[in-house]
């Protein structure tokens, strides 16, 4: 019997992709939080044009832009973290 590849998985759904990035964004948001780091221009962006919603391509996290400070703050908290000086 010849050995038959297995067939490819199905793609997961523009809608799975954008609730996975939305998912991802609100937990990222609320460990920031909780280090006292906010970046309030995050948010969920699509790599497609609307007109090809049904592209299974993967959405974005987008960190948006931010102050000196708060991305010094953002560095202190990873370097703290990885126990590594900012």
């Amino acid at each position: 019997m010849p050995f038959a590849a297995p067939p490819p998985s199905p793609s997961p759904s523009p809608a799975a992709k954008l609730r996975e990035a939305h998912e991802a964004r609100d937990a990222l948001a609320a460990a920031l939080t909780r280090a006292g780091v906010q970046l309030p221009a995050m948010d969920v962006r699509t790599p497609w044009a609307d007109d090809r919603a049904d592209d299974p391509r993967y959405a974005l996290v987008h960190l948006g832009a931010c102050s000196a400070p708060v991305a010094r703050l953002l560095a202190e908290v990873i370097a703290r973290g990885t126990g590594a000086e900012a």
